[in-house]
């Protein structure tokens, strides 16, 4: 694009850009003062990650039929978790600290990908089917989740 196309887009677009900017500063004024985890307080959620969330890809997997590879738990910034083309997954540790529900929404999200790689309207049938409450709790996370993810910035 040139400069000029870029001027003319930012000017067609003050407000829209004005009330998205708005609205970022008002979630970080609702996240308030973040307390940041120790090093010690990360290892110890992982620890509890990598005993509950096998359980929990167990429990689910079963009732979905699906095998699936490794389970990795991670201290990310960013992602709650992901599935591999080879069937493995991640899950971030944070999630010891959202209620179960949310845990179990990111895992049967997480599984269903190995039946569905994407986020078509057949994947959210898979999903729904298992966790009926999906929608809730993903609701959740994404309320919720970027001060959880901040207390990881620390």
């Amino acid at each position: 694009m040139s400069e000029a196309a870029i001027r003319q887009f930012v000017t067609r677009h003050t407000e829209w850009i004005e009330k998205q900017l708005a609205r970022l500063a008002e979630k970080e004024r609702a996240l308030g003062e973040v307390i940041p985890l120790t090093r010690e307080e990360i290892y110890a959620l992982a620890e509890e990650a990598r005993v509950e969330i096998p359980k929990r890809v167990r429990y689910f997997a079963e009732r979905l039929g699906i095998q699936y590879g490794r389970i990795t738990i991670r201290n990310q910034r960013t992602r709650w978790g992901s599935c591999s083309s080879n069937g493995n997954l991640n899950f971030n540790c944070l999630l010891m600290l959202a209620p179960r529900e949310v845990l179990d929404a990111v895992v049967v999200h997480e599984l269903c990908h190995l039946k569905e790689m994407n986020h078509s309207k057949r994947f959210y049938e898979y999903v729904l089917a298992a966790y009926p409450e999906y929608h809730k709790w993903n609701g959740w996370l994404k309320k919720n989740g970027a001060a959880l993810q901040r207390r990881m910035q620390g």
